[in-house]
């Protein structure tokens, strides 16, 4: 019988496959897209145009990159430190897609143009006209949704296994204790 696989592993494997389609699904719109132009995948639903982000989601705080820097590498920690005390499946691949996430776009703030830590994240999603955004946020959205399956999951399961047996009655208490 072979040993079995920590929890944690799951995590840094979705988390690391996550970092790398990321990154590199980054480095080929920076080579192949422009700012200018979209391309429709979808009609008008989903297209591909390249943006560049010094903020958070819809640009919220896009005069504040190197805070949204450090909160974000203080977030990466607390992710890791999660990923590693896992003890369920769903939640180490949920908590490695938000880690992988996280990580993927940690990166650009910190290497990317124009400055070490004040770096704009790069996008290339372009979800109608409501906002451009990346494979590391959909890595975050993917990891909260099944971080959310896993909560849900597990209450069920508490509440069926907190369920009350039915009681019996005395004269079936009797039949059982007359039996034994």
């Amino acid at each position: 019988m072979g040993a079995r696989v920590p929890e944690y592993a799951f995590a840094f494997a979705v988390a690391g496959a996550t970092v790398i389609i990321d990154q590199v699904s980054k480095a080929v719109a920076l080579a192949q897209l422009s700012t200018t132009e979209r391309i429709p995948l979808l009609g008008d639903l989903l297209g591909l145009q390249l943006a560049f982000n010094p903020g958070a989601i819809l640009s919220f705080g896009s005069g504040a990159t190197p805070l949204l820097t450090a909160i974000g590498v203080v977030v990466t920690v607390v992710l890791f430190v999660s990923a590693v005390r896992s003890r369920t499946t769903w939640w180490a691949v949920g908590i490695g897609f938000v880690l992988g996430g996280a990580i993927g776009n940690v990166l650009d703030r910190l290497f990317a143009p124009p400055a070490f830590g004040r770096g704009y994240v790069t996008d290339f999603l372009a979800y109608s006209d409501l906002f451009i955004g990346n494979l590391a946020d959909v890595a975050l959205g993917v990891g909260a949704i099944v971080l959310a399956i896993g909560l849900v999951r597990r209450r069920h399961g508490a509440e069926e296994n907190a369920a009350p047996t039915p009681s019996l009655t005395s004269e079936e208490m009797s039949e059982r204790m007359e039996k034994s």
